[in-house]
């Protein structure tokens, strides 16, 4: 699949960070692997856009699940 040879081509990036931003970089990529099969339909020339999109879906639905969080809590 595209989105999991584009995710470990980042995992050197992830040599290169904090212990602590380490684990938060992996679980990124952990939330982008739930929706691999989706982004893979995608007819894009550039091989980094179906992670990308998975990357953005996955933070716009945690987003929208804490907005829900807030207003029932009238915040």
């Amino acid at each position: 699949m595209v989105v999991e040879a584009e995710v470990e081509k980042l995992k050197r990036f992830q040599e290169f960070l904090r212990q602590e931003d380490k684990t938060i970089f992996e679980d990124m990529l952990d939330q982008c692997k739930l929706f691999a099969s989706a982004a893979s339909v995608m007819a894009s020339p550039i091989k980094q856009v179906p992670l990308i999109i998975s990357m953005l879906f996955v933070h716009h639905k945690k987003l929208a699940e804490l907005e829900k969080r807030l207003e029932a809590h009238d915040l």
